[in-house]
């Protein structure tokens, strides 16, 4: 009796400790759900992330892009074939319209032009001896004597005389165009962009040679989308940010008729001088087409807008409280960022600049600073 009792004791005992052990793991699980709990409720903030919204003076236009080109420029090609004896301009050059650029072997042209002037000047003896008989037998057949008939003969050879002098000097006039195009000039002020070939090199006609570029006025050729089109007309202002080269001011001039397949958006050409020469072909371009001016609206940066589906909001900050603001849109200004807000947010209201994910309404706001952070 005695040992059965010493082994319920013993049992009671060890219930106990587990117990005790399985009311201590419990608790020690449960304790640092606490702090998770309450840091749910308090959303950190820098100073950059915030913004104070203000009234500003809004530029509404239509964002423009693409590379700069030439208004005026040619690629210049050969006309005759030959060999290249002289190339007398290369990359960056100036040149002038009418400047000799190129050189072709004239020797075989030469050849053409005295074998072209000879014919011609058997052609011109010929009509000239067919012309002094027919002069001759006009005065016969007008004395009566000799007929109609043979006087007719007298007028065929002299029009095929004719015919044939034409031809020769159609010829000599054909091969004489041949002679002078051996040497390639420069159709128009600019610089050289390109030097294809170089002497002793074969050509063709239609090769390419030397490509030359007008760079005193330029182009930007930009897509704009059907929508907006209508809104621009030539003569309008653009502001151009240039790729290494700063801003500029071009203007409007021109609106594609057609639409471009695929993109269903319009080109429209922007004319930009550039008499200092600081622009070069090919540069790219950003700017905005310039529509009109809004003053003294409340904008916020786009970047501060969270869009679902058709619905805009921002996240404000009320007595520390973050809360969504459903707003409505205006314009947008392409070059600060900057979004007019038409409705359901005052001037002096703070709230989240930037994307920092899904936020959660009626969460405490904390400021921290950036040495802290």
């Amino acid at each position: 009796m005695k040992r059965k009792t010493l082994l319920i004791a013993v049992a009671c005992v060890i219930v106990v400790l587990s117990a005790v052990a399985a009311v201590r793991k419990a608790g020690s699980a449960r304790q640092p759900q606490a702090p998770v709990q309450a840091a749910a409720n308090v959303v950190e903030f820098l100073q950059a992330d915030l913004f104070n919204v203000g009234r500003q003076n809004l530029q509404v236009s239509l964002p423009l892009s693409g590379s700069l080109r030439a208004l005026n420029q040619a690629s210049v090609k050969a006309k005759v074939s030959g060999e290249v004896q002289q190339v007398l301009v290369r990359e960056g050059e100036p040149v002038r319209a009418g400047q000799v650029i190129a050189r072709i072997d004239p020797t075989e042209y030469e050849a053409r032009v005295a074998q072209a002037r000879g014919q011609m000047l058997a052609m011109q003896g010929q009509f000239q001896n067919s012309r002094q008989t027919w002069e001759r037998n006009r005065e016969l057949v007008g004395k009566g004597f000799i007929s109609k008939t043979a006087f007719d003969k007298f007028q065929s050879d002299l029009d095929v005389a004719r015919a044939n002098l034409d031809a020769a000097q159609g010829a000599l006039a054909v091969a004489q165009k041949a002679l002078a195009d051996t040497v390639v000039k420069a159709p128009l002020d600019g610089m050289v962009a390109a030097r294809a070939v170089q002497p002793g090199e074969k050509v063709s006609p239609d090769t390419r040679l030397v490509d030359v570029v007008d760079l005193r006025v330029l182009e930007l050729e930009a897509p704009v989308p059907m929508a907006d089109v209508a809104r621009a007309s030539a003569g309008q202002a653009v502001e151009l940010d240039v790729e290494g080269a700063g801003r500029f001011t071009g203007k409007l001039v021109r609106i594609n008729p057609a639409v471009m397949q695929g993109t269903r958006s319009i080109m429209v050409y922007v004319r930009v001088e550039n008499a200092n020469a600081k622009l070069r072909a090919g540069m790219f371009a950003r700017g905005a087409l310039v529509l009109g001016q809004r003053s003294g609206v409340v904008a916020v940066p786009a970047s501060a807008l969270r869009m679902e589906g058709e619905r805009a909001f921002v996240y404000a900050i009320d007595k520390d409280v973050l809360a969504e603001r459903p707003v409505q849109l205006g314009v947008r200004d392409e070059g600060s960022g900057m979004v007019e807000i038409v409705s359901g947010l005052d001037a002096g209201t703070e709230i989240v600049r930037t994307n920092l994910g899904t936020l959660r309404s009626g969460s405490q706001v904390r400021r921290v600073n950036d040495v802290k952070a």
